[in-house]
């Protein structure tokens, strides 16, 4: 062959069947040839025409084998010698020709090629990978083959009007006659373990180079285990067995023995005169009939307890400050209440933080620190909006249905056009897609859906064939132009389609319809409040008209926006806002009936605390709110779980206080004042609450030296919030304690102390005032603290409280970390379903990049030069 004679009615060349001699190229010839055929050398058997028409059609397969130079230098030297080989009439015989325009052209050839060099060809290339897609390049130059005579009658078939391959048949053949005067073809190939040419060895496992860098096979098991006979257990878990075994034969031990003591002991005071029961008794009649002054002389004693250093402290400042707020329930009140409302003036600077990526992400992270390195310098990742359109299971187990039918991909082109439609308002702008999607090439949006294939013109669905047409972009998605997308690049089948398996693109069971927009840095900008007023609009179009279309051809739809999760969240806030309302006034109504005396219809409205009980609640609230708004002055910004968990936190501990405050003052004697019941009330109870209340703020604190930032801000404002309840609970709460106690002392009706009760019907109910143990105190010492003072009681509680607490340290090691998208998110929410089509249909995942730092730029700035004065000639510029 030698020379173009025609060309087919798709542009393709053909070549001359004339037998001439080989000629000798010019030198430009001769360099282009060198540059992309090394091995001919001297006379050519080709045009300069015939050259560049075969450097345009290898330049489409390079990008599929420039990761392996031995592989890329194969495949060229087999149409190189095809083509220019200047002994081209000894392996080329033109078996067949056909005229175009009175031309006689080349339409049929017998190849004649050694086996070595097909082996050779391929397996240099039959491991290569094409990155971009991440599957071998094989399976898009070779149609899959599994060995070189599949790729060559694959190279070899001639191909139909605009479809990639050659313009005429080639017949490999690797043997010859005798008479026949032919010579197979028989260039040397190269390996691609050959050092020389470099291939990574994820193009080429077979290398030595590979074999021997590879790290030895890992001997370390996922976890230690111990066999037993047939039962396999963890090494923590028979650990954590043998560990219980010994702590419970110990303690039954110890208590075995401390038993018989005790009933030794027994039998030796059974001789005497008073019973332990009489001493008890004297012991207590002596403490309750001691007065006030001997209670302040001897506070590191109580029954006669030797109590700690501590408590010991505290009693004492609490049997003073008891007094001392008694006398002047007024100014403690008033102050404490302004200190919280001077804290809550900084809820003016309130902001809520409901990007994820700064809820979940530390500021120093590394995570963080790449990508604001990322972000500045190569700008952040589009904002990805999305739609998943899938079939229905025909039964229970059934397989879905393809979505590749006609009704289906016009749909899709419906709703595509009402996408096109939105408008959206942003400072009196009507925003479109088209000014915020992103464009890689030309003026339209990189949008990834199967309606590329179309170029995003239902026009073209008809003319190009309908469905057909999409199962043969499947195949030449990278190469036909009739497949390039609106935006001029190739659209993978696997971005776009969802539920099929393998490469088998027409079983998909869903569409996936992706539209990239424009990022930026600035988060308030107006790049990216143009963004998020679109994706609002794009929501809403999606919620109230796309939704009913789909589900109309039974089918389903999920949709998600970049701003989705944020306002999810920041909905879920205000549906919270109800729920904490109402846990709040059932709280406010459990407070108000415990708080109070046995209910008696004739002097409920004395005995109640009502608005005790709802005082104590506000206090609650006011301490949340006093703790956010300390925070927000200091620019802290608050988040959702802030809002929606340490209502409840602080609540809990607030109602528990309260409770205790109040029934350790009515456990008092009536006879003695009410400063000294308050006071001794504090004594009582006050050392407790305040180191329980102090372990509580030191477990919130040590939260806050977290590095994630959702957990260390809720650490900080639950423990400030903690911390202020119990300041409010010892200071305003006891001087209301003092005002309800001094109003039911005056008969003055509860919620309206204003309204006294005439002296002569309050005398009538002479239950008031009066103590009565309620039904709760009855149960607790008649029944549950009897029977847990039972030594085999004593010993079961503590036995199964030791194997829960070894259980759940076993269970520990069985955590999976984690943070699954949906569990922060709202049952009810339209992103649950869109998170589980995404899991079950998207094919891909994450980007990943590989960023160089203090690279030196001037290697790459000389190869950029040699490839901006020779892109044409050069192949490795090509990509």
């Amino acid at each position: 062959m030698y020379d173009i004679c025609g060309a087919r009615s798709d542009g393709k060349v053909l070549n001359c069947p004339r037998g001439s001699p080989s000629v000798k190229p010019d030198d430009l010839l001769s360099s282009k040839i060198q540059s992309l055929c090394p091995t001919i050398t001297g006379n050519v058997c080709c045009t300069e025409a015939q050259f560049n028409t075969l450097r345009a059609q290898v330049q489409q397969a390079i990008p599929f084998l420039v990761g392996c130079p031995a592989c890329l230098r194969n495949f060229l030297n087999l149409f190189c010698e095809l083509t220019c080989s200047p002994n081209q009439s000894r392996f080329i015989n033109v078996t067949s020709i056909s005229k175009v325009k009175n031309n006689l052209t080349v339409d049929g050839i017998d190849f004649y090629i050694t086996d070595a060099f097909g082996e050779g060809l391929y397996d240099s290339c039959k491991e290569v990978k094409f990155g971009t897609m991440n599957t071998r390049a094989l399976e898009f130059i070779g149609a899959g083959a599994k060995n070189f005579k599949e790729w060559f009658a694959f190279i070899g078939r001639q191909a139909g009007l605009n479809v990639p391959g050659s313009p005429y048949a080639i017949t490999f053949r690797p043997n010859v006659t005798e008479d026949s005067g032919m010579v197979p073809m028989n260039v040397s190939t190269y390996s691609c373990s050959d050092i020389s040419l470099g291939c990574s060895c994820g193009d080429c496992p077979s290398s030595t180079v590979c074999s021997n860098s590879a790290p030895p096979p890992s001997t370390k098991e996922g976890s230690c285990s111990v066999r037993i006979g047939s039962l396999k257990a963890k090494c923590i878990d028979l650990s954590l067995t043998v560990l219980y075994i010994i702590l419970f034969s110990g303690f039954f031990g110890w208590g075995y023995f401390h038993r018989r003591r005790e009933r030794k002991t027994a039998m030796s005071k059974a001789s005497s005169n008073v019973t332990d029961d009489q001493y008890q008794n004297i012991g207590r009649q002596k403490n309750e009939n001691l007065p006030m002054e001997m209670l302040e002389d001897a506070p590191h004693i109580r029954n006669g307890v030797q109590l700690s250093f501590v408590q010991g402290y505290l009693s004492k400042f609490y049997r003073k400050y008891g007094t001392w707020v008694a006398r002047n329930p007024i100014f403690v009140l008033f102050t404490s209440l302004a200190a919280v409302l001077l804290l809550c003036l900084g809820l003016i600077r309130f902001k809520v933080e409901t990007r994820p990526e700064k809820l979940w992400v530390g500021p120093g992270s590394r995570a963080a620190a790449e990508k604001q390195f990322f972000d500045n310098h190569l700008a952040p990742f589009y904002r990805i909006e999305q739609l998943i359109l899938a079939t229905v299971p025909d039964g229970m187990h059934e397989k879905s249905p393809s979505i590749l039918t006609d009704d289906n991909i016009k749909l899709l082109f419906e709703i595509q056009k009402k996408i096109d439609g939105i408008r959206a308002n942003y400072s009196g702008s009507m925003i479109s897609l088209t000014d915020i999607c992103m464009k890689p090439l030309g003026q339209d949006c990189a949008t990834q859906s199967v309606l590329q294939y179309f170029k995003m013109d239902p026009t073209n669905y008809d003319n190009n064939g309908g469905v057909d047409h999409v199962s043969y972009c499947f195949q030449h998605f990278t190469s036909a132009d009739a497949c390039m997308s609106a935006f001029k690049a190739p659209l993978d089948p696997s971005t776009a389609l969802g539920g099929f398996s393998g490469n088998n693109y027409s079983e998909a069971s869903a569409f996936i319809v992706t539209y990239p927009v424009n990022n930026a840095l600035d988060k308030e900008g107006n790049e990216t409040g143009k963004a998020v007023a679109w994706e609002k609009a794009f929501i809403q179009l999606a919620q109230d008209e796309l939704l009913q279309m789909v589900q109309s051809k039974n089918l389903t739809l999920s949709f998600s926006s970049e701003s989705s999760i944020e306002e999810e969240l920041k909905r879920e806030s205000t549906a919270d806002a109800i729920t904490i309302l109402i846990s709040y006034l059932v709280m406010f109504a459990y407070i108000s009936l415990t708080l109070g005396d046995t209910p008696r219809l004739s002097s409920f409205y004395i005995s109640s605390k009502v608005l005790l009980g709802l005082s104590g609640v506000v206090l609650v609230m006011l301490s949340v709110l006093g703790s956010v708004g300390f925070f927000s002055i200091l620019g802290v910004k608050s988040t959702l779980i802030i809002m929606e968990v340490i209502p409840f936190l602080v609540l809990a501990v607030g109602v528990d206080n309260m409770c205790i405050l109040v029934h350790a003052v009515k456990r008092q004697p009536l006879e003695l004042p009410l400063e000294g019941r308050i006071s001794n009330a504090l004594v009582e109870v006050g050392p407790s609450i305040t180191l329980a209340s102090l372990s509580e703020v030191l477990a919130f604190a040590v939260g806050s030296f977290i590095p994630m930032p959702a957990c260390r801000v809720f650490s900080m404002f639950a423990a400030l919030a903690v911390l202020l309840d119990f300041l409010l609970q010892v200071t305003a709460f006891v001087a209301l304690i003092v005002f309800d106690f001094l109003r039911a002392e005056d008969k003055r009706v509860d919620c309206f102390p204003c309204i006294k009760v005439s002296s002569s019907y309050a005398d009538s109910d002479k239950g008031i005032g009066r103590k009565k143990i309620g039904l709760l105190a009855r149960y607790m010492k008649e029944v549950h603290a009897p029977i847990l003072s039972l030594w085999g009681v004593k010993f079961l509680v503590v036995s199964v409280f030791v194997a829960f607490a070894v259980a759940s340290i076993a269970l520990c090691t069985r955590i999976e970390p984690g943070l699954e998208q949906k569990i922060v998110l709202p049952r009810d929410s339209y992103l649950q379903g869109y998170f589980n089509n995404v899991s079950e249909y998207l094919r891909i995942g994450a980007p990943l990049y590989f960023v160089v730092k203090n690279y030196n730029y001037r290697y790459l700035d000389k190869a950029l030069t040699i490839c901006a004065r020779d892109i044409t000639n050069n192949y490795l510029c090509n990509s």
